[in-house]
């Protein structure tokens, strides 16, 4: 068995370790999720940070997994530092080191620490905050029975066609909900710059880039998986878990070539002006660049 995993976990960590020099990726997302591990026989929630990239040419790839190391004296149900501005900063800046440059949009939760970091690792990227993480921190300041029709109102700011009209949208939701919800408005509001960075990119990619939805089914594989074995015994024998399922789905991406956008809708991120004229860069000329 200890052979077994040995060889494992050299092909595992290839797979984590691989260049991300080979083409650009201008969309980044980032997630976590958790699962039960032992450390110092207690258990407690450890994360498994995913990061996926889309890459210039439409497609997707795993770009990095990770978790916080496990605490010497853990508390029972601590998550440890995954909420850490110096843990994802060690994350971001891992799979820069691996070459993951010229990304233009990270997309995740409002984690505490995440978005300090991502201005730090990715100076001059910009941030969309997940729009349904956002609704269900809306949902936690206002009472059940008005749930659905306070979401099907914020969901008319996504509606638009243009940034002005999304943006002008979402004064007039955060007016309309603050009659009812006042703490509703000023979370809106707070949130305006964050909840609609997708509105500066192509409309065509709006539907796909404003929420974290993409890395729910991986988190959803890597939660089935750990539900047969419940409590791992080690953070380590989690990791490899996730690092194997990961993989798996990787090279399914990869062997099906499925592109999550086309690549002419890609094209239009790219567009420079090399003689006066526009011109926009093929994803040949893209990966060429990312070389």
């Amino acid at each position: 068995m200890s052979r077994i995993c040995g060889e494992l976990d050299a092909e595992l960590k290839a797979f984590k370790e691989r260049p991300l020099d080979h083409t650009v990726f201008p969309y980044v997302f980032l997630d976590a999720t958790y699962c039960k591990a032992r450390v110092n026989h207690r258990i407690m929630s450890h994360a498994v940070v995913i990061a996926t990239g889309i890459s210039a040419t439409g497609h997707r790839e795993i770009l990095g997994h990770g978790g916080p190391p496990a605490r010497a004296e853990p508390r029972v149900g601590e998550v440890g530092d995954s909420e850490s501005k110096p843990f994802w900063t060690k994350f971001l800046r891992s799979l820069r080191a691996r070459g993951l440059e010229n990304v233009q949009l990270l997309i995740s939760d409002s984690h505490s620490g995440l978005v300090t970091a991502i201005r730090t690792v990715f100076l001059g990227a910009a941030w969309q905050r997940c729009r349904v993480h956002f609704v269900r921190d809306v949902f936690s300041v206002i009472e059940k029975a008005s749930a659905e029709m306070v979401a099907a109102t914020i969901r008319t700011i996504f509606a638009q066609t243009t940034a002005e009209a999304v943006r002008t949208r979402l004064d007039v939701v955060a007016d309309m909900l603050g009659r009812q919800f006042p703490q509703v408005k000023p979370m809106l509001l707070d949130a305006a710059t964050d909840i609609t960075a997708f509105a500066d990119f192509p409309p065509a990619h709006w539907k796909k880039i404003w929420s974290t939805n993409p890395l729910e089914r991986l988190n959803r594989e890597i939660k089935r998986r750990a539900d047969v074995v419940q409590v791992f015994p080690n953070p380590a024998a989690l990791d490899r878990l996730a690092a194997a399922v990961l993989a798996e789905l990787h090279d399914e991406w990869q062997v099906f070539d499925r592109r999550y956008l086309s690549e002419g809708c890609m094209a239009e991120l790219f567009t420079t002006k090399p003689t006066g004229d526009d011109r926009q860069l093929s994803p040949p000329e893209l990966n060429q660049l990312a070389r």
